[in-house]
């Protein structure tokens, strides 16, 4: 009811300012006495970010799945670990349930760390709420500019607000972008940001260099500047699966299920049969109710339970370019809110890069989605039209494609439109499926997860939802100016190719990504680099120091050299050939951790070099038509 009366509010609100009326919006604040915590939040944050708190092992976690028996299942065992499946597996850990997470490749392995970078409220499904009048499209939006904000709060260490450009190329465009991100900021209310305003064409071309003054009969009359959020996607799903562990979940990625158990007369899912592919070992859990969060995948899970259960998932294609740092200023994107044939294009500064998107097509469902050279080739063209720097097809670092799990939902009556909100539904008794949504509503989207397995399972959780007030591990007590704490404290020893242990600097750069990427516990990693000696970067040009690769190992569950490249690091995604480069010195420190073999080193090195083929860098690309050369 709360969230109902917020939404009206909201809109009447923005309504009137549409009119031209003024109003005052106010949204109470929320505290974990709202939701039943108090000591119990307390408890939860000592055990997540005090200073001796270890993830357990790998071990630890497959022999507590199971030990999950017919006798004393789990409550709750989650099936995925992208972004909404360790944010359902923390949600309800917090709760005082008992929960298991399993994830057939490594957390965020697929979606979860393809995606834009943006924590966002949806500029575009609010002018469609207005323009149709779509309440729907409005509370969506509504919705996300809450979990935006709370998005940020959770984890600041790893997400920011980033000012976003949008250029104007007529007197009418400026009035209505500027209006309608007015609106944008209004309806946001406490959880706004920053305010939007109008830059002038010279204040544009300071702020945005590389930003075209002219085009095809066409001329930029100025800009209007608003702010989203922005995420290291794939550091904030690991760090959201990591914390789960450390708060009692038993997570185990690398660990697929092979078959859902159902009781004795077949009517309900008991649990899952599960096999550590790592290993080959299989096993069977048990647990009250099972949560299906395997995105594109989540129909064939379904299917376990009933082979004829409709498909719920209309998968999309979404593809994204890395360029280098020059087509964009640090801290100022930009964001085309309409092209030439109505897509929405973009250019986002992200981890010393350029990220340039998107496409929206229909794919098919796959493990390892590639872009396609047409798509990289849509991109370019698209932002060639705004820029005044020459778009080079070698200029790629790194192409990508992620898969959008768009759901329909298969109880609803009517099953014609494709939802961009999430659908929670128990089309099979034991099992609820949770999909569709986006990354910025992630945690909401746990939140009915868990309330649906509650109601399906008949569980008693210790307390409501607490994860409003949960901070992810590395995000309690950390602050902008942490990094200067590494700059004065730590070296780098490095060992030079004669062996010998050599001091070095623990420069800027390497302190800000390391305060960066692991928050409040980055210490930890920048004394690896200094007691052990492996404190050289691992690729020229990019601030990832070998110490990192030896802490995801023991504290984040990276099990092979992808893991590292693509997901505890983000060296695959913002340059192919660096993660090329920087890959038998990973595979090295590997081995050491986990005790490989020559064979399993020489396997990890291959079918790392294979992973990196997917992404289609300027040495990738299948041809050239000699437009972006």
């Amino acid at each position: 009811m709360t969230r109902l009366r917020k939404i009206g509010t909201a809109f009447g609100a923005a309504i009137a300012t549409a009119c031209g009326g003024a109003v005052i919006l106010y949204e109470p604040a929320i505290s974990a006495s709202d939701h039943g915590g108090g000591s119990r939040v307390d408890a939860i944050r000592n055990r997540v970010h005090g200073p001796d708190a270890v993830v357990p092992s790998r071990e630890a976690q497959q022999s507590a799945l199971m030990a999950a028996g017919k006798g004393s299942p789990l409550d709750v065992l989650v099936i995925g670990g992208g972004a909404t499946g360790a944010g359902t597996c923390l949600d309800a850990v917090t709760r005082g349930l008992r929960v298991g997470l399993v994830e057939r490749e490594d957390f965020a392995s697929g979606t979860s760390s393809r995606s834009t970078k943006l924590l966002h409220g949806g500029v575009r499904y609010l002018e469609k709420a207005f323009l149709k009048l779509d309440y729907g499209q409005f509370k969506l939006v509504l919705h996300a500019l809450e979990e935006r904000k709370q998005v940020i709060e959770n984890a600041p260490h790893l997400c920011h607000a980033l000012p976003c450009m949008t250029p104007c190329f007529s007197w009418f465009e400026v009035v209505y972008y500027w209006a309608g991100l007015k609106v944008y900021d209004l309806v946001a209310g406490r959880q706004i940001l920053h305010l939007s305003r109008y830059y002038s064409l010279k204040q544009s071309a300071e702020l945005f260099p590389t930003l075209a003054r002219e085009g095809e009969d066409r001329s930029l009359k100025g800009t209007v500047v608003y702010y989203d959020g922005q995420m290291n996607d794939a550091r904030l799903n690991v760090g959201l699966a990591c914390t789960a562990a450390l708060a009692g979940a038993a997570v185990l990625n690398h660990a697929e299920v092979v078959d859902l158990l159902k009781d004795d007369s077949g009517k309900r899912v008991i649990g899952a049969r599960i096999r550590n592919n790592l290993t080959g070992e299989e096993f069977e859990t048990y647990a009250k109710v099972v949560v299906n969060a395997a995105g594109p995948f989540c129909d064939g899970v379904r299917k376990m339970a009933n082979v004829k259960a409709q498909e719920m998932i209309a998968p999309s294609s979404g593809v994204h370019i890395t360029l280098p740092d020059y087509y964009s200023p640090e801290g100022m994107g930009l964001i085309v809110p309409k092209t030439k044939d109505g897509r929405v294009v973009f250019m986002l500064p992200w981890l010393g890069r350029t990220v340039a998107g998107t496409t929206d097509s229909s794919a098919k469902i796959t493990y390892l989605p590639e872009p396609h050279e047409d798509e990289i080739g849509f991109i370019l063209d698209a932002i060639s039209d705004y820029l005044n720097v020459k778009v080079r097809r070698s200029d790629v670092l790194s192409a990508w494609s992620g898969i959008r799990p768009l759901a329909v939902d298969p109880t609803a009556k009517n099953t014609e439109s494709i939802s961009r909100d999430h659908v929670v539904c128990e089309d099979f008794p034991g099992l609820v499926t949770i999909t569709g949504g986006k990354w910025t509503t992630y945690r909401s989207m746990a939140e009915d997860a868990v309330d649906a397995a509650i109601k399906s399972g008949n569980l008693n959780p210790s307390s409501g939802c607490l994860t409003r007030c949960v901070r992810i591990v590395g995000g309690e007590g950390w602050e902008p100016s942490s990094f200067t704490v590494l700059a004065q404290q730590y070296k780098r020893m490095k060992s030079t190719h004669g062996g010998k242990v050599v001091p070095g600097l623990m420069d800027s750069a390497a302190a800000k990504h390391l305060s960066h990427a692991y928050g409040s516990v980055a210490e930890r990693v920048a004394a690896i680099a200094q007691n052990e000696g492996l404190g050289k970067r691992l690729a020229h040009g990019y601030p990832y120091l070998e110490a990192e690769v030896a802490y995801c190992a023991r504290h984040e569950y990276c099990e092979s050299a992808i893991d590292f490249i693509a997901r505890r690091t983000r060296l695959a995604f913002l340059e192919t050939d660096a993660a090329g480069r920087a890959l038998p010195r990973v595979v090295e420190i590997l081995a050491n951790e986990h005790k490989w073999d020559q064979s399993r080193k020489k396997e990890e090195l291959k079918t790392a070099t294979e992973f990196l083929q997917t992404f289609k860098a300027s040495k990738n690309a299948q041809f050239h038509d000699g437009k972006h050369k």
